[in-house]
């Protein structure tokens, strides 16, 4: 009964809301179905018969458009109720509250991606290939979202206990809601073709020409232009953007020569909601260890920061799960805003392998890109969170499931150092998330170095090291054309536990070197494959993020197919 009042929520709304808008669809689907064959291409096929209307046939996108207004108003519900429970935060322990306060924060992300979808699918049969991947991605994370969300509140005794009774329900069942109404958009708008043809989301000529690539734009106060020039002749054009478009700059120091003596002051400077035409929001952080944990909300946009190399701008946290953190707050750096750019930056997690989970970046920024950085952390260093991610010419160092999450992830020349664990403990590169047949994310690993980190590589202990384990169901990920020494394991790939997800997840390899790359004693689950070129190219950063339509702006070089 518990699930049936959540579901009714405005149910009488939208199922006008529903029938209204087949008459102002202006591509409807030719050939109507019936709701039964709509829903057997989704995998709660019994659950979405009882979410769709039953009395009248429609398209495929009547259906989807349908299953995501209702997943707005469930999502909205939600929020509510999880800002209810921290209304009545005296009688909850920290741990309860901060797990809740991550659910509160990716609630409302899932509000305005939802809002965001409904918005582009309203009106239209059929979207170019570029906003059909945007839909795709934003329905893509806020199962991710969701799932986040149990996972906290799971792992936090204190508050799974005072909650379980009155979330788990609405968490199960929005999460069945979401996986329909992506498998719906899916089947309706995304076509199987080479996505890279989309509309590219570069200057035009007239915008390059108005702000004069690489130049300010007036906004910008005499003092910090004076600043930007000096700087930029003097640190910035020599190794990293010499023309990007920068609207504002400020300067870190922690000697108080420049404008601010913090990170999260100059963050906090910065505008809100900005576009990638109006240019970044600069933030050069001069050499030093920043002692502070650094967020990056969903309003600061198209944010760039640009230190002075690795281990010199060095941001240093010590958060873990031993100590009372959830995995998804314990991020020395956290970015959810659209468009963020890191380049010549460590960041660092001390806390060390005997405090388990301690995340040094969490990343759920749309578009976001990290050039020339390095992450330092043991268990847990880079969360790959959500959305669609570039990483070029970083240095991650780790050890058990290090690089992890759910988004839609590219590491291009990079450095993969497994580090030496807690004595009993094993490497594992990465553990992807991908928890749904639809969500178009993994983790591809293109032209990297697989190597032991000095600790590692000169102790004389037996660690197994492996490329990855699968920490969801349908697990994915891809090393092609890269370095792998010989701290891997010959089978490569590790179980989670027992026989879950050998079926289910995708790991391949495609044309790597070096001495732990042969694959004659590789695993032989059903899920695991060697793939020929044709397959490697649908995890470039091309095909795999549109790449080509975006990381131009950033000025970070990158390649776009196979080598």
């Amino acid at each position: 009964m518990a699930s049936i009042s959540f579901f009714a929520f405005s149910a009488a709304l939208l199922v006008l809301l529903f029938f209204s808008s087949w008459s102002l669809a202006q591509n409807p689907a030719p050939t109507p179905i019936a709701p039964e064959n709509a829903c057997n291409s989704t995998p709660y096929p019994y659950f979405c018969k009882s979410v769709l209307p039953q009395n009248q046939s429609g398209s495929i996108y009547d259906y989807g458009r349908f299953s995501v207004r209702r997943s707005l108003s469930v999502a909205t519900k939600f929020s509510t109720l999880v800002d209810r429970y921290l209304r009545a935060r005296l009688t909850l322990s920290t741990p309860a509250i901060r797990a809740l306060e991550d659910c509160q924060l990716l609630a409302e992300l899932n509000m305005d991606y939802l809002s965001s979808t409904v918005n582009t699918i309203s009106s239209t049969g059929s979207l170019p290939s570029l906003e059909t991947d945007d839909v795709q991605t934003l329905l893509s994370a806020i199962m991710t979202n969701q799932q986040t969300c149990l996972d906290g509140l799971q792992s936090t005794t204190s508050a799974w206990t005072v909650v379980k009774n009155g979330i788990s329900t609405p968490l199960s069942d929005g999460n069945k809601l979401y996986s329909v109404s992506l498998a719906l958009f899916t089947r309706g708008w995304v076509h199987r073709k080479n996505k890279a043809k989309g509309r590219k989301l570069m200057f035009s000529d007239m915008e390059v020409g108005r702000h004069a690539a690489g130049r300010l734009p007036l906004i910008m106060s005499s003092r910090n232009r004076e600043m930007y020039e000096s700087v930029s002749r003097r640190k910035l054009l020599q190794t990293t953007v010499p023309d990007v478009l920068v609207r504002e700059m400020v300067v870190v120091s922690q000697d108080g020569s420049g404008n601010f003596t913090t990170i999260n002051d100059a963050v906090a400077a910065a505008p809100n909601n900005t576009k990638a035409s109006d240019g970044y929001f600069l933030i050069y952080v001069v050499a030093g260890i920043y002692e502070e944990y650094v967020s990056i909300s969903k309003k600061t946009k198209y944010l760039m920061m640009i230190g002075d190399g690795i281990n010199q701008t060095i941001i240093s946290g010590n958060r873990s799960v031993v100590d009372g953190w959830t995995t998804f707050n314990s991020a020395t750096l956290a970015v959810v805003g659209e468009g963020f750019v890191a380049i010549n930056i460590t960041v660092r997690n001390t806390a060390g392998a005997i405090k388990h989970q301690a995340v040094a970046v969490r990343n759920g920024a749309d578009l976001s890109t990290f050039y020339s950085c390095s992450f330092e952390g043991y268990q847990d260093t880079l969360y790959t969170h959500s959305l669609r991610q570039f990483y070029r010419e970083c240095d991650i160092y780790g050890t058990v499931d290090f690089i992890f999450g759910n988004a839609a992830a590219v590491f291009q020349d990079c450095n993969i150092y497994a580090r030496l664990p807690m004595q009993g403990q094993f490497n594992a590169l990465t553990a992807q998330g991908r928890t749904d047949p639809n969500q178009n994310t993994g983790t591809s690993i293109q032209n990297c170095n697989i190597r032991a980190a000095s600790d590692l590589a000169s102790s004389s202990g037996t660690t197994k090291t492996y490329l990855g384990r699968p920490w969801k169901q349908y697990s994915r990920t891809v090393y092609m054309q890269s370095f792998i020494d010989s701290l891997i394991d010959p089978a490569g790939w590790m179980a989670w536990s027992g026989d879950f997800a050998l079926t289910t997840l995708y790991y391949a390899e495609y044309n790597n070197t070096g001495p732990g790359s042969g694959t004659t004693d590789r695993v032989t689950w059903p899920g695991y494959h060697l793939i020929n070129a044709t397959d490697a190219a649908n995890f470039t950063v091309s095909n795999f993020l549109l790449g080509d339509n975006w990381i131009p702006t950033t000025k970070v070089p990158y390649t776009s197919g196979l080598l």
